[in-house]
């Protein structure tokens, strides 16, 4: 079984900076992409960006292309989300997720983090 573990979230005003971190743990983790996802009261939960584990190459949402990164430690099976530039439309519970090998889509979640961005 794989287990995520997010870190990081908290309460910043618009404008600052903070960042996510999402810890791996299982015998049997190989994933394929890690990405990072998020809910807002009221909305559906929407993609915010995504890690291929192997080489590396990332995608992100239109919203957050210029202001987030997401990258990772494959030694600590760990990916991050570097956030600059934090508006108040990006309040939500972050989670991170994992697909395995062989899994058409993202497979394992964490139990996310709440990020909250005063005015």
């Amino acid at each position: 079984q794989v287990q995520l573990v997010e870190s990081g979230g908290g309460l910043v005003q618009a404008g600052g900076s903070l960042r996510l971190s999402c810890a791996a743990s299982g015998r049997t983790f190989s994933p394929v992409a890690m990405g990072w996802f998020r809910q807002a009261p009221g909305k559906e939960r929407e993609f915010v960006g995504r890690i291929r584990w192997s080489g590396g190459e990332t995608v992100y949402a239109d919203s957050v292309r210029t202001r987030f990164t997401v990258s990772r430690e494959k030694v600590k099976t760990t990916i991050y989300l570097q956030m600059n530039s934090l508006r108040p439309e990006d309040t939500a519970v972050y989670y991170c997720a994992a697909q395995q090998v062989g899994s058409p889509n993202y497979n394992f979640w964490g139990q996310g983090t709440q990020v909250t961005v005063s005015s």
